[in-house]
């Protein structure tokens, strides 16, 4: 049982968690709570939403109980105050009020939702939306341009509405226009029919912050992407700052040297697939902006089936609320089992291979690799070795002979024992069950 003499310690409590937690979950679930007032047998928490007052009860009630007032054993003495959510300005046009556009290419069209303090924030993103910020913050005088680039539902059209919001915010006196690259071919064919393209130049040349989205969709269109490059240029020379969106970098887009050129001569920013942690704490937020609350275990089990798209972790999470009102029941796993099996993600396992396993077994269980690879029967080093194995029979679809071979020179029938010793320990060992679990996790990750 833990021990501190100074319970009512909210301080003492973010100290013990942070050696508890990895980063991604004590940024997200912890750092941003607030202490609003502290007594002898109380103590008054602010914190963002509702959601977070669940998640912190639901997970962190024996820890809060130690260091915080309490009403008895597990039932800490606790008053949330939830923050008042800024009120959402308007949509805002690029042109004064008294003039207002007349045509949809003059207006700035964003996702409301899609803002930085939205965008949930992981490893696998942390140098691109740190890049972003920066943009947004200093248009023109730091990465111009800068041009993300990833797969397909990662957050980069919700990076580039992001910089544009806060540019209308903090700089209302800039100019600023989010188009895809479809609608600039559009335009662009609109105003050559209308024998206008002067004045299309002019209010492309002149902006101060130009956000670009699909950039891919100007391969193999010659005359467009000339039009496109002479922008960029003269917004470039202008010290205006440009953001472009693409799903791959701008070597493997199939457009000309001077376009590749120009679009590298800043700040190229790849956002990678996030890891469990980020996706499980994705789906608890797309959860609460629903007001739909989901367990921690359901949100976990989510998590280790879809990875490779946040926008299908919210279509899941849409399903799945629409289940709950309409059927009048509970979410657990069985549940989304049944109801996300359309949309679950089985991993490769042909992939997979030793060498991933014995990496994640090391880290989990604190051992170095070559350990796992020699004779060493220190009791630490040899579970963790038939871990190692025993995940490796089971997720690899290989011969034993081979399997065995890569650890050490293994034989098959030591691989056969060790996958025997662990299938019956989990069984009835729930840290070693609770173990296995994680080396798995973050081999999906």
């Amino acid at each position: 049982m833990l021990i501190c003499e100074t319970k009512n310690s909210w301080q003492q409590f973010l100290d013990f968690m942070k050696k508890r937690t990895s980063p991604t979950e004590y940024e997200n679930w912890l750092a941003p709570i607030k202490v609003i007032e502290e007594e002898e047998d109380k103590i008054t928490l602010e914190v963002p939403n509702i959601f977070m007052r669940e998640y912190l009860l639901d997970n962190y009630k024996k820890e809060l109980s130690t260091f915080l007032p309490s009403k008895g054993i597990d039932n800490p003495s606790i008053e949330f105050v939830i923050k008042d959510e800024e009120k959402k300005a308007p949509p805002t046009s690029i042109l004064p009020p008294n003039l207002p556009p007349k045509k949809a290419v003059n207006e700035v069209r964003l996702n409301s939702q899609y803002t930085f303090e939205n965008f949930i924030e992981g490893p696998s993103n942390q140098f691109v939306k740190s890049a972003a910020i920066g943009v947004a913050a200093r248009p023109g005088k730091s990465f111009n341009p800068l041009f993300i680039h990833g797969g397909v539902g990662l957050g980069k059209t919700h990076l580039l509405h992001g910089i544009g919001h806060y540019s209308l915010k903090h700089h209302k006196k800039l100019s600023v226009q989010c188009i895809t690259t479809e609608a600039f071919i559009n335009d662009l064919v609109n105003h050559l029919r209308n024998k206008s393209i002067a004045k299309m130049k002019k209010f492309y040349r002149s902006l101060d912050v130009l956000l670009v989205d699909d950039i891919q969709f100007l391969q193999n269109r010659m005359n467009f992407e000339e039009e496109f490059c002479n922008t960029f240029e003269s917004l470039i020379n202008q010290n205006k700052q440009i953001v472009i969106i693409s799903d791959n970098p701008p070597s493997k887009l199939k457009l000309s040297e001077r376009m590749i050129g120009r679009m590298e001569w800043g700040l190229v920013a790849h956002i990678g697939m996030p890891e469990l942690e980020t996706r499980v704490a994705i789906i608890h937020h797309k959860a609460a902006m629903k007001g739909f609350s989901i367990p921690n275990s359901v949100a976990f089990y989510i998590a280790d089936h879809i990875y490779h798209n946040i926008r299908q972790l919210e279509g899941a999470i849409n399903r799945l609320s629409a289940y709950a009102r309409l059927m009048n029941v509970s979410i657990s796993e069985e549940v989304a089992e049944n109801v996300l099996q359309e949309m679950m993600e089985v991993p490769d396992r042909h992939k997979l291979t030793v060498e991933d396993i014995l990496k994640k077994v090391a880290a989990v269980f604190e051992v170095r690799v070559s350990d796992l690879k020699g004779e060493s029967r220190l009791k630490n080093i040899a579970l963790a070795r038939q871990v190692a194995m025993y995940l490796a029979k089971e997720l690899i679809n290989e011969s034993l002979m081979k399997i065995a071979s890569s650890f050490g020179g293994k034989t098959h029938s030591t691989l056969l024992h060790s996958w025997k010793k662990i299938t019956n320990e989990i069984k009835k060992n729930d840290t070693l069950k609770r173990q296995i679990q994680m080396v798995k996790r973050n081999l999906n990750s």
